[in-house]
């Protein structure tokens, strides 16, 4: 939707919406020293470009039910937080910045990459409680899991609360404070 408001061609919404859906785990695959799957399995990129193809046609149409699309964006925000940070467990063992890193990443590193490109500050970085919903999502689930849950209890708490955190904040207007320019 970000790419519709500039009014770019279908190419650059697919681009945009293919750097959203892929960016932040191929970024934490790099740092893991591990070959992305989505550099060789098509259904990622399938369906990334299938999903700006069918925003691009029918924006118009879906633009009324945003309030639903941030809720399954809030949902894919727990999911892909915890699932980055099960992959550093994976790979490192119990190591809390690793697993916050991984699961940040892949959660919000696609967006990010996004911005860039339409050379707006990154909106996690300004605007709603998004990253930090991430981060205590995964803190949870580091918790959770150093303390003997089993994983997939612990991945289940963890990604109800990073969406409960986001859903929260955008009901309540939720916002990080913020540092205003002062002018001499």
């Amino acid at each position: 939707s970000r790419a519709i408001a500039y009014k770019v061609d279908i190419f650059g919404v697919v681009t945009l919406a293919t750097a959203v859906g892929i960016a932040g785990g191929v970024m934490r695959d790099i740092v893991f020293g591990r070959l992305s799957t989505a550099l060789f399995d098509p259904i990622y990129v399938t369906l990334t470009v299938a999903t700006g193809i069918v925003v691009f046609f029918s924006f118009s149409k879906y633009k009324k039910y945003v309030r639903l699309w941030l809720v399954f964006d809030a949902i894919g925000l727990g999911v892909f937080s915890i699932i980055g940070a099960t992959i550093a467990y994976q790979i490192v063992g119990m190591n809390l910045l690793a697993m916050q890193f991984a699961g940040m990443i892949t959660a919000i590193g696609g967006g990010v990459v996004r911005d860039v490109v339409i050379r707006e500050i990154p909106t996690v970085f300004v605007k709603d409680i998004y990253a930090v919903a991430s981060l205590a999502g995964i803190t949870i689930f580091y918790a959770l899991l150093y303390f003997g849950m089993d994983i997939q209890l612990a991945s289940v708490i963890g990604i109800s609360f990073v969406t409960g955190i986001r859903l929260l904040a955008m009901k309540f207007k939720w916002h990080l404070p913020i540092r205003k320019n002062i002018e001499n």
